[in-house]
């Protein structure tokens, strides 16, 4: 006689699961925006330049570029809950190594670790932009090169295991969810992993004190970092319970590349990949400089300016999800897309070259935050076959990773050649006038995808909507 099958979890076992995954991510996302915070105080105290607190973010991207090659590699070979804990540990390890890069033994341990990276080094090496700090890693001249390279190499590491995670969570809730509440579940993901961000960005409001030395609110990422293993160990334990009395989907498709499918791929997914790429990189290294900005060009305090980008963080915490939803409904992607980027355009001047006060362009800039995101992603599902898509969203996600990492280090470059700082605020122009031209190159790409998707060759993005679809 055959066995009966096995019941499925629960409602709310699977969304305690969630909960406790997006844990992880949580983690995750605090730790990666713990440095904007303390980028003045590491100039003060530490002395690092522009250049050097854009390495502390560039580096992280540089590892993304290979690792989206082998995260959902590593997914399928060790299992979800596995790959989760390990690339939770990882991030744990990064997040303590940069807030202890004066330790003499850990400094020669990742300086090792970066001597691997030698002929990258070498050849990015006559890139006039490339703060010479990333060519100390090496060899540790002086004891600031020292602590850059100790410090940049905890965030190579965190790097490392951070966009892995993310794949491995979000194949962990397509595991979990698959054919019941799926889209819903990604947001809830989505906006806890974000919270992580707030909390990081106005860390200097909630913990004040911690900010009078640079060490104090990197040990605080190294607590945060914790919930990237505590999210993994209970996720771990919830799992092998629930294999053992009920029936558990298979693991979601995770985001692997394959190179022969590039050239199938059409010209409305490349314009899309560029508005990917400059959209991106105008929010994401805008933020790491931001609040250093916002202090010494306009005299914030530090708690304001982090409440500032935050403003950030919450637009797209809510307003992401309800986008969505009009989207479906509407139609118009590249459209609404072009609308998004021309919101871009005018913050960064706004904000260099006039007195409004500061809500102003950073809630336009959180509205192009909720809506671009909300229209981009979902648009390559209608560009590409269903069986390409986890090679299109990986080759994406590898070129953003390519902008980011540029244009974090193209901007250091650019505040430190205008001796940007408190007693010549002005310096900062080329960095807001870089990312105003992002903007302009993302209404530039939408507007060129809107006119492909509306001839001959389009595939919908303008026309297809929730009723449509789905009669």
């Amino acid at each position: 006689m055959a066995e009966n099958p096995r019941p499925e979890t629960s409602r709310m076992f699977r969304w305690l699961v969630l909960v406790f995954v997006s844990l992880t991510m949580f983690g995750n996302y605090y730790v990666y925006d713990c440095i904007a915070p303390i980028a003045d105080v590491l100039a003060k105290q530490l002395g690092f330049s522009d250049s050097n607190i854009g390495l502390m973010q560039a580096i992280y991207s540089i590892p993304n570029v290979f690792m989206v090659l082998l995260g959902g590699y590593i997914v399928d070979r060790l299992g979800t809950r596995k790959a989760i804990f390990l690339f939770g540990s990882v991030c744990l390890v990064g997040a303590a190594v940069t807030a202890y890069p004066d330790k003499a033994a850990l400094q020669k341990a990742v300086v090792g670790l970066v001597n691997l990276f030698v002929p990258l080094i070498r050849l990015l090496g006559h890139i006039p932009f490339l703060p010479h700090s990333l060519l100390e890693l090496t060899g540790v001249q002086t004891a600031r090169g020292a602590m850059v390279a100790s410090m940049a190499s905890g965030r190579l590491i965190f790097g490392m295991g951070a966009e892995s995670l993310i794949v491995a969570v979000t194949t962990a809730v397509a595991k979990w969810f698959r054919g019941k509440e799926l889209s819903f579940a990604f947001g809830i993901n989505l906006m806890i992993a974000r919270l992580g961000s707030w909390l990081a960005q106005n860390s200097p409001t909630w913990a004040s004190s911690a900010y009078s030395n640079w060490r104090s609110p990197l040990l605080i990422s190294v607590a945060f970092g914790f919930f990237c293993v505590i999210g993994a160990v209970i996720y771990w334990a919830m799992e092998v319970y629930a294999e053992r009395k009920y029936a558990v989907g298979q693991a979601g498709s995770t985001d692997k590349v394959v190179f022969r499918d590039i050239y199938k791929f059409g010209l409305s997914y490349w314009y899309v990949v560029a508005l990917c790429i400059v959209f991106y990189s105008a929010i994401f290294p805008f933020e790491t400089f931001a609040i250093k900005f916002f202090i010494e060009a306009h005299g914030t305090s530090r708690e304001l300016g982090g409440f500032l980008v935050s403003i950030l963080t919450a637009f797209t915490m809510f307003g992401t999800p309800l986008f969505g939803l009009f989207v479906d409904k509407l139609g118009k992607r590249a459209l609404l897309m072009m609308l998004g980027s021309v919101l871009l355009i005018p913050v960064y001047l706004m904000m260099a070259y006039t007195h409004v006060s500061l809500y102003v362009p950073m809630a336009m800039m959180g509205v192009a935050f909720s809506l671009i995101p909300a229209v981009m992603w979902p648009s390559v599902a209608y560009l590409v076959e269903q069986s390409k898509l986890g090679t299109a969203y990986g080759l994406m996600t590898m070129i953003q990773n390519i902008g980011l990492a540029g244009f974090n280090l193209l901007v250091g470059w650019a505040n430190d050649r205008g001796h940007a700082g408190p007693g010549n605020p002005t310096g900062y122009h080329l960095g807001m006038w870089i990312f105003s031209i992002l903007g302009f190159l993302g209404v530039l790409f939408a507007f060129l995808l809107r006119q492909r998707e509306t001839g001959p060759h389009g595939h919908g993005l303008e026309t297809i909507t929730t009723a449509k679809s789905g009669a």
